[in-house]
């Protein structure tokens, strides 16, 4: 039986803040109680340890010989440390960020598979309001309890709607292509290739659907 999508009054997005962007902050956070400093004295000293702000490598491997923290926490303090990674430290800069991330996945010459994209969109916003929309600079990841679902502008004609397929126990049509991500153990097991807006049919709104209701089987 195909899922059901129910239809959804046109309104701005609204985002939700990535889960790796929220334990990003965690680490952050913890720095204190785990390295024996805060992010902003980390930053301090690193000016005065004397590895040029230009020296990436070097400057984590300063900070971890300091004080034997993780490579991650090491990479993010250095990454803030020269202006970047903002969305590390402030969760609020990743929402004001992520609708950029949309605008630039579909620009250029790629601006043609937008409305692939924005159709997707309007068919995941149907299937309930545990629905989390959370962007990367270049996929845009669908939440329920976990990644169910994400769409990818992956060639300058084709989006790539991945599924979290896993669990499922359906016979895969042919149409459902493998993107290895059994074999690798990844979130998103299947993909469905689209090229016009006028393939997102029926069968692709049943197969979001059925993403959808395995992570809450999974829950």
């Amino acid at each position: 039986m195909a899922h059901s999508v129910k239809k959804v009054r046109s309104k701005p997005l609204v985002y939700s803040v990535h889960p790796a962007v929220a334990h990003s902050k965690k680490i952050l956070d913890n720095l204190p109680r785990t390295t024996g400093h805060s992010l902003t004295e980390w930053i301090r000293l690193l000016k005065t340890s004397g590895v040029g702000e230009k020296d990436v490598a070097g400057r984590r491997a300063w900070l971890i010989r300091q004080s034997q923290m993780g490579t991650m926490q090491a990479y993010m303090i250095v990454d803030i440390s020269t202006g970047g990674g903002r969305e590390y430290a402030d969760p609020d800069a990743y929402l004001q960020d992520a609708p950029a991330y949309i605008e630039a996945m579909y620009g250029g010459k790629k601006a043609l598979l937008r409305p692939i994209h924005d159709k997707l969109i309007g068919l995941a916003l149907g299937l309930g309001h545990e629905l989390k929309l959370c962007p990367c600079k270049t996929i845009v990841p669908l939440y329920r309890n976990h990644v169910f679902a994400q769409i990818k502008p992956t060639t300058l004609t084709r989006v790539d709607l991945g599924l979290a397929l896993r669990e499922s126990k359906r016979k895969l049509p042919k149409r459902i292509l493998d993107t290895g991500g059994l074999a690798k153990k990844d979130r998103i097991t299947h993909r469905i290739a689209l090229g016009g807006v006028h393939e997102i049919d029926a069968f692709v709104t049943d197969w979001l659907g059925h993403a959808f209701a395995l992570d809450e089987i999974q829950s």
